[in-house]
């Protein structure tokens, strides 16, 4: 059950703390919907209404077909915030599904759906506790949804591996696990290494009654090993994108110049075993 709006206003200060999952859920989804009005204005170009972008490194679906063959697949996209990869994926003959914690995403979603004519079906939901029936997908994705915002990310490989039939691919994309030990700054200052690799101490925003209002939860390459072989799950790329000549966009912490020396995303593909 998705948590309560968080109403403790923007963030200001930052730090590391321990957050538990319902105050991390409570603190993304409050963080999520007042911010993605100013999300859509600044990447919206960038992602499109009914376009596959895997990260900010541009690799699309359409070039790497991460996914297999999609065609009248059932297909649910995890955290998929105004579900332009979902639209994209109706485009190609798939049957998607797409939920997020975030009704303000979802409420970019609607409008999405709206403005290109491609009705795919929205819920709300957690992605640590999904709204499905056991083996009802045969593609579980997100790209740059849910994993990095959830406290147990181990319960999200078993959520999607429960919601997959067998032979079925879960395929998921985040922050590369080195950046972690880099400051998030696109400059000259964001190539020195300045924290432990492995400290999975959560980063916290906190607003000024001292309530998290922002949590992204660290794991290393390891955790996510491990977290996909105990849900069952087989392991089988990863995929680490390089960033492509002439493309000269920043994204927060990703950029040209540490595009060129360190690798931004990892795109994690994983199979249930038949």
């Amino acid at each position: 059950m998705a948590a309560a709006p968080d109403t403790a206003g923007p963030a200001a200060s930052v730090g590391r703390g321990d957050v538990g999952g319902a105050a991390t859920a409570r603190a993304n989804r409050g963080w999520w919907d007042r911010d993605a009005d100013d999300y859509h204005a600044e990447h919206g170009e960038f992602l499109g209404v009914a376009d596959f972008v895997w990260c900010p490194e541009r690799l699309r679906e359409a070039d790497a077909h991460l996914l297999g063959d999609v065609h009248g697949r059932d297909v649910l996209e995890v955290g998929c915030g105004s579900a332009m990869c979902s639209r994209w994926l109706r485009g190609e003959g798939a049957r998607p599904v797409a939920f997020d914690l975030s009704a303000g995403m979802l409420r970019h979603a609607r409008a999405g759906n709206a403005a290109t004519g491609v009705d795919v079906p929205l819920v709300q939901a957690d992605a640590e506790h999904l709204p499905f029936p056991d083996a009802r997908f045969d593609i579980v994705f997100t790209a740059f949804g849910a994993i990095q915002f959830a406290a147990d990310t181990g319960a999200v490989m078993r959520e999607a591996a429960r919601v997959l039939r067998p032979g079925g691919r879960w395929v998921f994309a985040t922050t590369h696990p080195i950046r972690w030990a880099f400051p998030d700054d696109p400059g000259p200052a964001g190539l020195s290494a300045t924290m432990p690799y492995w400290d999975r101490t959560p980063y916290v925003e906190y607003a000024a009654n001292g309530t998290p209002v922002y949590v992204e939860h660290h794991r290393t390459l390891g955790d996510r090993v491990r977290e996909i072989a105990a849900a069952g799950l087989r392991l089988v790329d990863l995929v680490e994108p390089e960033w492509p000549a002439g493309h000269t966009e920043e994204w927060g912490q990703w950029s040209p110049l540490r595009g060129a020396i360190l690798p931004g995303t990892a795109i994690y593909v994983c199979e249930l075993p038949e």
